[in-house]
């Protein structure tokens, strides 16, 4: 049985990660995760009791810590999660960004290349490092085109900027010390357990609740969508075949404006719930002024993932949004309980230097 130091594992894409790595694998996981705001058990409910997974609270900052769980569980691979990741709180708060996705991403390397150094010739053949990170490292791109893994870095957010340097660092290791590491480069994530600060599910919030539904600008910059579930995957067959040193973008080939990704929530909630007061949904539209920096559209190619590694996504965008909005509805009381804290689906964002 395998066994995986999961850094960030109680968010919304680490958390579906440690879901589908017991699930589908059979693995042993230690997840560790600081738990700021967008941290939640409640995602790991399933497992929490199960003898094969691990949870232990910290900071992937805490060097001495990390270093003892890899003693401790000798995991074949780290697969790091842990990042603060909103662009909105970047700008209002870029320090936070800094010391998790830089400095946090440092520490975590030191410990995991000090426990490579001390492991048998064998076992670090086989060991991995994974890091995930962003297609919003490579900045933005005009009406045509999409990111390679060769594109230039061009970050363009405090945010995106934290994540490019956790990038180059995971590189160097690799480059200057020969720590097996892997990168990923994912488009927009969406799914299950995301926190309702990011478009989709706080775009269902609002509409469930008959408040304004924010759009920012005129609604037209285009993301590429990638169904979580699908990111997993992919995650985990990175880890299985990827070559050391390698990045992999991920991309769900699923090209959208923000205003079509909003309008197609409205529908399909007119569709999901006939006798909603609120109905029809896309009245609650309004525009609001544009987020500081915001990048015009990304695209992502992820042909060398699916050449090299045979991963495609299973999920198209409309039956991935789907199933989205109907585990939401199945789901209120989750969405109730993490936005119990400080979040109540304000904007954030609107620092003018």
């Amino acid at each position: 049985m395998k066994t995986y130091l999961v850094t960030g594992g109680a968010g919304f894409i680490g958390g579906n990660c440690v879901l589908a790595l017991m699930q589908q694998s059979g693995a042993r996981v230690v997840t560790l995760d600081a738990l700021t705001y967008a941290g939640n058990l409640d995602t790991l409910a399933s497992v929490l009791d199960d003898p094969r997974h691990v949870f232990v609270h910290g900071d992937i900052c805490d060097r001495d810590l990390v270093g003892q769980l890899l003693a401790e569980h000798r995991p074949e691979a780290v697969l790091n999660f842990a990042a603060e990741s909103h662009v909105d709180r970047s700008i209002d708060g870029p320090g936070d960004f800094i010391q998790t996705n830089v400095v946090g991403t440092f520490e975590l390397l030191e410990a995991a290349r000090t426990h490579w150094n001390a492991l048998s010739a064998a076992d670090q053949k086989t060991f991995r490092f994974l890091h995930v990170s962003t297609d919003e490292v490579y900045g933005s791109l005009g009406p045509t085109g999409a990111f390679t893994e060769s594109t230039p870095y061009a970050p363009n957010s405090p945010y995106s900027a934290s994540k490019a340097g956790a990038d180059h660092l995971v590189r160097a290791y690799h480059h200057t010390y020969g720590l097996p590491t892997l990168t990923t480069n994912c488009s927009n994530n969406y799914g299950p357990y995301q926190f309702p600060e990011k478009l989709i599910p706080l775009t269902l919030q609002k509409a469930l609740r008959g408040e304004a539904i924010p759009v920012y600008g005129d609604g037209q910059q285009v993301r590429d969508w990638l169904h979580v579930e699908d990111h997993c995957r992919a995650v985990m067959r990175v880890l299985e075949a990827g070559r050391p040193g390698e990045v992999y973008n991920v991309g769900g080939h699923g090209e959208k404006t923000n205003i079509e990704v909003v309008r197609t929530l409205c529908r399909l909630l007119d569709e999901c719930v006939p006798g909603s007061p609120h109905a029809p949904h896309d009245t609650l539209i309004t525009f609001v002024e544009d987020r500081p920096g915001h990048d015009r559209r990304y695209a992502i190619d992820a042909s060398k993932l699916e050449t090299e590694l045979g991963w495609k996504p299973d999920e198209t965008f409309e039956s991935g949004l789907r199933k989205t909005v109907q585990w939401y509805l199945q789901n209120r009381d989750w969405v109730e309980r993490v936005t119990s804290g400080a979040y109540r689906g304000e904007r954030l964002g609107l620092h003018k230097p």
